[in-house]
């Protein structure tokens, strides 16, 4: 396994299991934080660290279908992120925050991974 993949593999475990563990907490009511809460995006993290952590699998199994998947969690990042800076006047600026943070991490993970994966498997 390459260095960029392997790293690419660290970024989209880590982000997607802490993404899971954070909304979690915050939707099961184990965790309280100090500014208003949009349970959708919340529920939206979650799902999308769920699919984080099967696209680091099929990264590190090298399949075809990891490119797809980081091309659609990117999209859907900076798509969220667009609609939270621009058109939500309640959304709190650590969410705004943690979203350009998520969109980095998913644009890293896109310029490490895409241009070497592998072409010959597919699933």
């Amino acid at each position: 396994m390459k260095i960029t993949q392997s790293i690419s593999v660290v970024l989209a475990g880590f982000i997607g299991i802490m993404s899971i563990i954070s909304g979690s907490s915050v939707l099961l009511g184990f965790r309280e934080v100090g500014y208003t809460v949009l349970t959708g995006l919340v529920v939206y993290n979650v799902a999308v660290g769920a699919l984080s952590v099967i696209t680091a699998f099929l990264i590190w199994k090298n399949f075809m279908l990891s490119k797809k998947y980081i091309y659609l969690i990117l999209i859907f990042h900076a798509s969220v992120l667009s609609y939270i800076y621009f058109f939500s006047e309640t959304v709190a600026i650590e969410s705004i925050k943690a979203m350009t943070f998520r969109v980095g991490i998913w644009l890293l993970i896109f310029i490490l991974v895409l241009p070497g994966q592998s072409k010959n498997k597919h699933g």
